[in-house]
Protein backbone atom coordinates (compact mmCIF):
# COMPACT_ATOMS: atom_id res chain seq x y z
CA UNK A 1 0.00 0.00 0.00
CA UNK A 2 1.21 3.72 -0.28
CA UNK A 3 1.74 6.57 2.12
CA UNK A 4 -1.32 8.49 2.77
CA UNK A 5 -0.46 11.50 -0.06
CA UNK A 6 -3.12 14.75 0.80
CA UNK A 7 -2.96 16.79 4.06
CA UNK A 8 -5.58 15.66 6.33
CA UNK A 9 -6.32 15.80 9.97
CA UNK A 10 -5.13 12.82 11.98
CA UNK A 11 -8.24 10.81 12.80
CA UNK A 12 -7.36 7.43 12.05
CA UNK A 13 -4.34 7.70 14.02
CA UNK A 14 -3.41 3.99 16.14
CA UNK A 15 -0.63 2.95 18.69
CA UNK A 16 -0.40 -0.21 18.38
CA UNK A 17 1.79 -2.98 20.42
CA UNK A 18 3.88 -6.45 19.78
CA UNK A 19 3.62 -7.39 23.14
CA UNK A 20 5.34 -11.19 22.63
CA UNK A 21 9.03 -12.04 23.39
CA UNK A 22 9.32 -14.13 20.13
CA UNK A 23 11.03 -12.28 17.53
CA UNK A 24 10.89 -8.71 19.61
CA UNK A 25 14.86 -8.76 20.17
CA UNK A 26 15.76 -9.60 16.80
CA UNK A 27 13.77 -6.61 15.09
CA UNK A 28 15.56 -3.32 14.47
CA UNK A 29 14.56 -2.55 10.60
CA UNK A 30 11.81 -1.48 8.76
CA UNK A 31 10.73 -4.96 7.15
CA UNK A 32 11.51 -7.06 10.72
CA UNK A 33 9.00 -4.66 12.80
CA UNK A 34 6.72 -5.24 10.01
CA UNK A 35 6.97 -9.12 10.01
CA UNK A 36 5.82 -8.56 14.09
CA UNK A 37 2.98 -6.76 13.23
CA UNK A 38 1.72 -8.47 10.15
CA UNK A 39 -0.35 -11.76 11.17
CA UNK A 40 0.02 -11.43 14.79
CA UNK A 41 -2.77 -12.74 16.89
CA UNK A 42 -4.51 -9.86 18.22
CA UNK A 43 -6.53 -9.27 21.11
CA UNK A 44 -4.56 -9.92 24.98
CA UNK A 45 -1.24 -8.49 26.18
CA UNK A 46 1.68 -11.08 27.02
CA UNK A 47 2.21 -10.92 30.75
CA UNK A 48 5.24 -8.67 32.85
CA UNK A 49 6.75 -12.19 33.19
CA UNK A 50 7.13 -12.85 29.58
CA UNK A 51 4.84 -15.66 28.99
CA UNK A 52 1.71 -15.26 26.32
CA UNK A 53 -1.73 -15.13 27.70
CA UNK A 54 -3.31 -17.25 25.54
CA UNK A 55 -2.17 -16.96 22.41
CA UNK A 56 -2.78 -13.04 21.61
CA UNK A 57 0.42 -11.06 20.72
CA UNK A 58 -0.59 -7.81 19.60
CA UNK A 59 -3.52 -4.69 21.41
CA UNK A 60 -3.98 -1.18 20.41
CA UNK A 61 -3.98 1.52 22.69
CA UNK A 62 -7.76 2.19 24.07
CA UNK A 63 -10.04 5.52 23.80
CA UNK A 64 -6.74 7.50 22.77
CA UNK A 65 -7.51 11.23 23.24
CA UNK A 66 -3.77 12.88 22.65
CA UNK A 67 -0.77 11.09 20.63
CA UNK A 68 2.75 12.47 21.27
CA UNK A 69 5.12 13.73 18.51
CA UNK A 70 6.96 10.53 17.16
CA UNK A 71 10.50 10.52 14.98
CA UNK A 72 13.87 11.77 15.53
CA UNK A 73 14.39 14.82 16.92
CA UNK A 74 16.95 17.56 15.94
CA UNK A 75 20.52 17.15 17.07
CA UNK A 76 20.99 20.58 18.05
CA UNK A 77 22.38 21.87 21.07
CA UNK A 78 21.82 25.52 22.19
CA UNK A 79 25.24 27.12 23.81
CA UNK A 80 24.75 30.74 25.63
CA UNK A 81 27.87 32.64 24.71
CA UNK A 82 28.91 35.47 27.13
CA UNK A 83 28.79 38.70 25.02
CA UNK A 84 26.00 37.84 22.37
CA UNK A 85 22.71 38.51 22.30
CA UNK A 86 21.96 34.87 20.79
CA UNK A 87 23.20 31.88 21.85
CA UNK A 88 24.88 29.90 19.54
CA UNK A 89 23.86 26.23 18.29
CA UNK A 90 25.97 23.17 17.57
CA UNK A 91 25.63 19.72 16.61
CA UNK A 92 25.12 17.21 19.56
CA UNK A 93 23.60 14.32 20.78
CA UNK A 94 19.36 14.77 20.57
CA UNK A 95 17.07 13.45 23.66
CA UNK A 96 14.76 11.22 22.70
CA UNK A 97 11.12 12.48 22.59
CA UNK A 98 8.69 12.87 25.25
CA UNK A 99 6.31 9.88 24.82
CA UNK A 100 3.14 10.65 26.82
CA UNK A 101 -0.15 9.45 25.44
CA UNK A 102 -3.71 10.28 27.09
CA UNK A 103 -6.41 8.12 26.81
CA UNK A 104 -10.41 7.80 28.20
CA UNK A 105 -9.16 5.47 31.09
CA UNK A 106 -11.18 2.81 31.86
CA UNK A 107 -9.87 0.26 33.67
CA UNK A 108 -11.32 -2.69 32.24
CA UNK A 109 -9.94 -1.41 28.91
CA UNK A 110 -6.62 -0.71 30.72
CA UNK A 111 -6.17 -3.74 32.36
CA UNK A 112 -3.49 -5.55 29.71
CA UNK A 113 -1.46 -2.20 29.64
CA UNK A 114 -1.12 -2.14 33.54
CA UNK A 115 0.13 -5.83 33.33
CA UNK A 116 2.60 -4.69 30.47
CA UNK A 117 4.18 -1.73 32.48
CA UNK A 118 8.07 -2.11 33.17
CA UNK A 119 8.09 -4.93 29.68
CA UNK A 120 10.23 -3.93 26.47
CA UNK A 121 7.54 -4.12 23.52
CA UNK A 122 7.45 -3.04 19.74
CA UNK A 123 5.53 0.15 19.03
CA UNK A 124 3.46 1.38 16.04
CA UNK A 125 2.55 4.60 15.37
CA UNK A 126 0.26 4.52 12.01
CA UNK A 127 -1.72 7.05 10.81
CA UNK A 128 -4.44 5.78 8.25
CA UNK A 129 -6.33 7.32 5.46
CA UNK A 130 -9.49 5.57 6.80
CA UNK A 131 -10.97 3.89 9.53
CA UNK A 132 -9.94 0.26 10.31
CA UNK A 133 -9.46 -2.40 13.51
CA UNK A 134 -6.89 -4.07 15.16
CA UNK A 135 -7.93 -7.41 12.76
CA UNK A 136 -7.78 -5.12 9.52
CA UNK A 137 -3.99 -3.73 10.59
CA UNK A 138 -2.97 -7.61 11.33
CA UNK A 139 -3.74 -8.78 7.82
CA UNK A 140 -1.34 -9.11 5.13
CA UNK A 141 -4.01 -7.90 2.66
CA UNK A 142 -4.56 -4.00 4.37
CA UNK A 143 -5.34 -1.84 1.40
CA UNK A 144 -5.62 1.15 3.83
CA UNK A 145 -3.35 3.92 2.41
CA UNK A 146 -1.28 4.23 5.69
CA UNK A 147 1.94 5.79 7.51
CA UNK A 148 3.95 3.97 10.21
CA UNK A 149 6.23 4.71 12.51
CA UNK A 150 7.92 2.10 14.79
CA UNK A 151 10.29 1.50 17.81
CA UNK A 152 10.94 -0.39 20.85
CA UNK A 153 10.31 0.67 24.45
CA UNK A 154 8.91 0.36 27.78
CA UNK A 155 5.24 1.22 29.16
CA UNK A 156 6.70 2.96 32.12
CA UNK A 157 4.15 4.21 33.68
CA UNK A 158 0.27 5.08 34.12
CA UNK A 159 -1.16 7.98 35.88
CA UNK A 160 -5.06 8.10 36.40
CA UNK A 161 -5.94 12.05 36.53
CA UNK A 162 -9.53 11.70 37.72
CA UNK A 163 -11.88 14.26 36.90
CA UNK A 164 -14.98 16.16 38.67
CA UNK A 165 -15.91 18.33 35.33
CA UNK A 166 -14.32 15.89 32.30
CA UNK A 167 -13.98 12.17 31.76
CA UNK A 168 -11.27 10.67 33.81
CA UNK A 169 -8.07 10.31 31.86
CA UNK A 170 -4.88 8.77 32.03
CA UNK A 171 -1.77 9.76 30.93
CA UNK A 172 0.85 6.84 29.80
CA UNK A 173 4.78 7.70 29.51
CA UNK A 174 6.67 5.37 26.91
CA UNK A 175 10.22 5.14 27.09
CA UNK A 176 11.80 4.96 23.29
CA UNK A 177 14.84 2.41 23.34
CA UNK A 178 15.68 2.36 20.30
CA UNK A 179 15.21 5.15 17.26
CA UNK A 180 12.18 5.28 15.63
CA UNK A 181 12.13 3.15 11.96
CA UNK A 182 10.01 4.98 9.33
CA UNK A 183 8.11 6.49 8.11
CA UNK A 184 6.92 2.94 6.50
CA UNK A 185 3.68 1.91 4.65
CA UNK A 186 2.50 -1.61 4.41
Amino acid sequence: MAHISDLRAGIFTYLDMYTAASGLAAADTDAEFKALFVGSTPGTATSADGAVAGVDTQLSFPSVREFPSIGTPANIVNVPVYGQKTTSQVQGQSDAPSLEVTVNYNATDMADLHALVGTQIAFRFMMAAAACTLDERVNTAFATANTSFFFKGKIEAILVNASLTDATTATITLSAQTDFIGPSTK
